[in-house]
Parts: structure tokens; sequence; C-alpha cells
């Protein structure tokens, strides 16, 4: 039984962490806007946080460090839902796209292919694309 609760604290330490991500990029042109507003309570959802966590994270998205990933898979799912935060206005800014290469250099991705990344998925965003097609047209 304790294995059990040490993975889903492991589990939710990496959904905190995730959501502080996510706070960061809404936060990083100054605002938070209507439309990433909705985004973020969409992800506050999908990753089981709380009421009071979500406060605690909004006031200060700093103190929750971004956990690296050994699965390529799962490092790429994180990036794409950054990705939708950015891209909840239908633009990415100079400092949106500067944090996300750091974000995908904390993840695990070497800088070389955190770039390479980052920029085919600007180039992606720019339609609609549901996860399985991101990831196979980074892979390829």
């Amino acid at each position: 039984m304790a294995i059990v609760n040490k993975f889903e604290s492991s589990e939710q330490r990496n959904n905190l962490a995730h959501f502080a991500s996510i706070i960061n990029l809404a936060k990083v042109d100054g605002t938070i806007n209507a439309e990433e507003q909705a985004v973020i309570q969409r992800f506050s959802q999908k990753l089981g946080i709380s009421k009071d966590e979500y406060k605690m994270i909004i006031k200060n998205p700093e103190q929750h460090p971004i956990l690296p990933n050994n699965s390529f898979e799962i490092r790429l799912e994180l990036l794409f839902d950054l990705f939708k935060i950015i891209y909840a206005d239908n633009r990415i800014e100079p400092k949106e796209k500067s944090l996300i290469l750091k974000y995908a250099i904390g993840l695990g991705f070497n800088s070389v292919k955190a770039e390479e990344i980052i920029e085919k998925s600007i180039l992606i965003f720019e339609g609609k694309l549901d996860f399985e097609q991101y990831s196979s047209l980074i892979k390829n």
C-alpha cells in the first residue's frame, strides 16, 4: 500500500509541476486572457488540481520545478499541452517561445532537439491537430 501512495504522490507532484508550467506560460505576457483562462480551467480538471492547489499555483507558479521524464511520448504530450495554452490566443509571443524552449530543455530534450520540436510545433499549431497527428509529425 505504501508503494501506491508514493506513486500517487509522485503523479500528483508531476501534475502540479506541469500545471505550474502552464500557468507560467499563460502569465509570460503579463496577463491571463479569457481564452487562456478557459484552457487553464480544462487543464486543472484534467490534471486533478484542487481549488486550493489552483489558488496556490496561480499566486506562485515558480515554486514547482519542471520534472524531466524519460518517456519521449510523455515529454511530447507535456509540450503539446503547453502549446495549447500558448495558442489559446492564436499566436505565440517571443517571450512565450523563449519560455517553452526552456521548458522543453527542462523536460529532458537536448537544446538542438528542443529547438527543432518548437519550430515544428509552431508551424503545426497554425492548424488544428489532435495529439496523435502532432506526435507523428514531430517524430518524422
